[in-house]
């Protein structure tokens, strides 16, 4: 839980730097919030900020429904800036990119990928390839990533890096059309690892 007490509101105006980052690291954009705004974020478990152009708080996605699901939050060093991870429920740019900062932002992939196929999963079947892949259904998309993992294990014995990391990246195009058209998404993935990790690591400390 973050103290307000704690952080230094003079410093920074009133107004402390919130930047915005998803389970896979990408940095989804840069806001600001003052007490208020903060407040509401931590009770509503949807980020909230003041925007300094309406002069008023301004829940993220309100208006386009691309809100962001507060995970967890965290002060810097100097208690003058905030880092919150969040579950994003759609694009967080105006623009529909996933980030305010383009793909740039992201250092890991996930997150573009699963934007991509997220866009072109309602196209016409006839003119995309992951459009007709979600139509035919979970266990046609289940089939490929069947045969696509059977295609990186072929590849890794036969021990040619540029043919397994091809295959590798086929099979994780197919997997994550398969989240999709379940309905999860690497960040769920992410959380039975984060889980397990910590089960283990406190497993292996007693």
């Amino acid at each position: 839980m973050i103290d307000m007490l704690s952080i230094a509101w003079d410093k920074v105006g009133g107004l402390i730097p919130a930047i915005i980052q998803d389970r896979d690291g990408m940095v989804r954009m840069l806001g600001y919030m003052d007490q208020a705004a903060l407040t509401a974020t931590l009770d509503t478990g949807y980020v909230t900020f003041f925007s300094r152009s309406k002069g008023r708080l301004w829940v993220k996605g309100e208006t386009s429904g691309n809100r962001l699901r507060l995970l967890t939050a965290q002060l810097d060093c100097d208690c003058d800036a905030l880092l919150a991870t969040v579950d994003p429920e759609g694009p967080t740019c105006h623009t529909g990119s996933a980030s305010c900062f383009g793909d740039a932002g992201s250092p890991f992939f996930p997150s573009v990928l699963e934007q991509a196929i997220s866009d072109r999963a309602d196209a016409d079947p006839a003119s995309s390839y992951t459009a007709g892949l979600v139509a035919e259904g979970v266990k046609r998309i289940a089939q490929k990533v069947g045969e696509e993992g059977v295609e990186v294990a072929i590849a890794a014995i036969g021990g040619e890096r540029d043919e397994l990391i091809s295959e590798v990246a086929d099979l994780a195009y197919h997997l994550t059309v398969l989240l999709h058209a379940s309905g999860q998404s690497w960040s769920d993935v992410a959380s039975v690892l984060e889980q397990r990790h910590k089960a283990s690591s406190a497993t292996a400390s007693s």
